[in-house]
């Protein structure tokens, strides 16, 4: 059984409210891509403040939505985001949100347990952005396997 499960934060920054036209058909596929995730194989956990999705959490501006989530392991995060129906939302990111410079999605271990917090999720990114990929903040291309 594992010790840790795999933490995982992405933001994005918003090209108009959510409650935009423009923003329709994102906010439109919320619902089925969070339930996509929650019934994925190795998903553990995701962000939900007063049944409300974790986009309405802005600790990075109120032009920023994140999504913060737990997994098992590094697989079954990796065939969420690249083999189901999240990929064709995703392909479309352009329509609704700016490029980012900077890194948008970071990973960490946390103890089977543990729930992050939307502030350690924030400093994970921050880490990852002033120093790069290590064992306490890392991406997809840069992976650093559980502490156990």
């Amino acid at each position: 059984m594992n010790r840790y499960n795999l933490a995982q934060l992405n933001i994005a920054r918003l090209q108009a409210p959510l409650d935009s036209p423009q923003l329709a058909d994102f906010v439109a596929n919320l619902d089925r891509i969070n339930l996509l995730a929650e019934q994925s194989a190795g998903f553990v956990w995701r962000c939900v403040i007063d049944d409300e999705d974790a986009a309405v959490i802005r600790p990075f501006g109120d032009d920023y939505i994140v999504n913060l989530s737990l997994w098992n392991d590094m697989k079954s995060l990796h065939d969420f985001v690249y083999r189901t129906a999240h990929t064709e939302i995703m392909r479309r990111r352009k329509e609704w949100f700016h490029k980012m410079e900077d890194s948008y999605s970071v990973m960490w271990w946390v103890p089977v347990g543990d729930r992050p917090t939307e502030s350690e999720a924030k400093e994970k990114l921050f880490e990852l952005r002033d120093v790069g990929a290590t064992a306490n903040a890392f991406t997809f291309k840069q992976f650093f396997p559980s502490p156990e």
